[in-house]
């Protein structure tokens, strides 16, 4: 499944977005935590956030990945907060579909964000930013251009590294 309802975790599937310091939430409660963030100072500007990596992983000869999707409200120059969920998988992926995977989990994740986050917070407050978890080094190197073109088509800015930090480093904390 490429494209799924964050909306519905924390339903009856249980699955909720972690905070590390506020443990499990909804969806809607990380809208409202970002929401309080942005609100301790609103003169200042902010980035919105979203990236996903991935890790596989052997376990019993049978091949396993978790893709774990953050979102990040960065103050800049004055820290930020993060939250993220993860999805473990059964299943083989080679480099370009778990690419394609990473980069279609954070795009279905902002579909379903950007609305509910527009409804509370003015235009002008944030930019936001999808990190994607390739660069000019190494075997990815070959597909930025397709999935940043993956990002911009959506309507959104990509960032790539070393810039992706939202995937390289927070997401990739819990893989």
């Amino acid at each position: 499944m490429l494209y799924y309802s964050y909306l519905n975790m924390g339903g009856d599937t249980g699955e909720k977005f972690i905070s590390p310091t506020l443990g499990e939430l909804s969806i809607s409660e990380v809208v409202n935590e970002v929401c309080k963030f942005v609100g301790l100072d609103c003169y200042a500007f902010y980035r919105l956030i979203i990236g996903t990596d991935s890790q596989t992983r052997k376990s019993n000869s049978e091949a396993e990945i978790d893709f774990v999707t953050a979102i990040v409200i960065h103050r800049r120059g004055s820290g930020g907060r993060y939250f993220w969920i993860r999805e473990r998988q059964r299943k083989h992926y080679v480099l370009r579909q778990k690419i394609y995977t990473e980069t279609a989990k954070s795009l279905a994740l902002a579909e379903e964000l950007v609305p509910l986050i527009r409804s509370k917070i003015p235009p002008g407050v944030y930019d936001l930013e999808i990190h994607i978890d390739v660069g000019t080094v190494g075997p990815t190197r070959e597909m930025i251009k397709e999935v940043v073109g993956m990002v911009t088509g959506s309507g959104y800015t990509a960032k790539t590294k070393p810039e992706s930090y939202g995937a390289s480093s927070v997401a990739d904390r819990h893989t």
